[in-house]
């Protein structure tokens, strides 16, 4: 491949795509022989790779059709603006990751005005999942699509979708995720009678932190008074301390938990916690590839409630959907209540035949996200030779 500037556009709306976006950029400096010039929209993750991002990505870390709703003025506007922008710079591939009700609005238009442009889209949408004729739909402006997860590929294929490559799952290769399982393989269990700790993760939204705090309060609260005194740790992100903390203060000082918003606090409860409670999404995943026992719990919104007929995945715990049968329970809406997520924690923070099902089922999953290279390596070369091809039919027209 010839040196020179590769100018990349990269679009990421969450934390977990901005992480995934700077692992690829980074291999991406390492494979291509010229220098990478990176434009649009991410997070810390990538400004550290040199992105100057057009805005505050966190803007676009909405839940749920009455959040997306109220904020749709300002995310069209957003759509426009970065569209604008990356027609504007002329790239030479054009990466969008996850978050598809922005990124793929974005690729339709860059698309429209640049039909030679390079798109990558890594982080296959849950078309598996519902609105099955979106594959299809992608076909004209997606060239190839980057799975995180081993049945995507085959799910695209049946669907009609643009050509896919499971590349592998950044979590399964993660230096923190590998260092917390580690350290809890050589961890024992408390004996009876011994304090256990209880590992609380309410999500990253202040949608789901507010649904979600109260039933964790009155399951704390029934935990010990049913077993004892425990220990409650609550790692969560900056933007969301405030708000976990306002709702903390009112739980009984015996049952309030430790929060904290460091990573070192995060990891140290993954290796410390006996069990944990956690809102359904990619934590579920990071909780089994580090064997941290877990209940999976969720609240939508009541427009979500009234359309969840129409969601045709039979679980929505990744590793439930990766082992290809329960692993994790789960729990949603109504039927989020303490006296489940109780005698849950109980089995799990025990040696119990449920937590050793759990911790076989959390192997399985290991097992089938194993890849014989980094996730951001594989994807850095399909991103290449994919630009590359595209480009020597570019040049033969």
């Amino acid at each position: 491949m010839a040196e020179g500037v590769l100018k990349l556009a990269v679009i990421a709306g969450e934390v977990s795509g901005d992480l995934l976006g700077a692992d690829l950029v980074k291999a991406l400096k390492l494979q291509y022989p010229g220098r990478i010039e990176l434009m649009g929209v991410g997070g810390e993750a990538l400004t550290a790779e040199g992105l100057n991002s057009l805005f505050d990505y966190s803007e676009l870390s909405i839940m749920g059709f009455t959040q997306v709703i109220k904020k749709l003025p300002q995310l069209l506007a957003r759509i426009r603006e970065t569209a604008d922008a990356i027609i504007a710079g002329r790239p030479d591939v054009l990466l969008i990751i996850d978050s598809p009700d922005f990124t793929h609005r974005v690729a339709k238009r860059v698309r429209k005005a640049l039909p030679d442009l390079t798109v990558i889209n890594y982080v296959c949408p849950s078309v598996w999942a519902w609105k099955e004729k979106r594959a299809p739909a992608m076909l004209s402006y997606v060239d190839h699509v980057l799975a995180l997860l081993p049945f995507e590929p085959d799910a695209m294929q049946r669907l009609g979708g643009p050509p896919t490559t499971f590349v592998g799952h950044r979590l399964s290769v993660d230096a923190n995720v590998l260092a917390a399982r580690e350290q809890r393989a050589a961890r024992a269990l408390p004996q009876t009678g011994e304090q256990r700790t209880i590992l609380l993760l309410p999500g990253s939204r202040s949608t789901e932190t507010t649904r979600l705090m109260e039933p964790f309060r009155e399951t704390a609260a029934a935990f010990v008074e049913r077993n004892g005194p425990a220990r409650f740790v609550l790692p969560t992100v900056p933007r969301q301390e405030a708000r976990i903390r306002e709702l903390a203060a009112s739980w009984p000082e015996h049952i309030r938990p430790q929060i904290g918003t460091d990573a070192a606090f995060k990891w140290r409860s993954f290796a410390e916690a006996d069990a944990a409670i956690a809102a359904s999404g990619t934590v579920i995943l990071e909780l089994a590839l580090a064997n941290v026992p877990v209940v999976s719990v969720y609240k939508t919104d009541w427009i979500f409630t009234m359309l969840s007929k129409r969601v045709k995945t039979w679980t929505g715990a990744l590793p439930n959907l990766i082992a290809d049968y329960v692993v994790v329970p789960e729990y949603f809406n109504e039927v989020v209540r303490a006296g489940s997520m109780l005698r849950w924690i109980e089995r799990l923070s025990s040696d119990t035949l449920q937590r050793r099902a759990m911790l076989e089922g959390f192997a399985c999953v290991q097992d089938r996200l194993r890849t014989p290279r980094p996730p951001g390596e594989t994807g850095a070369d399909i991103l290449l030779a994919v630009y590359q091809q595209k480009s020597e039919r570019a040049g033969a027209r």
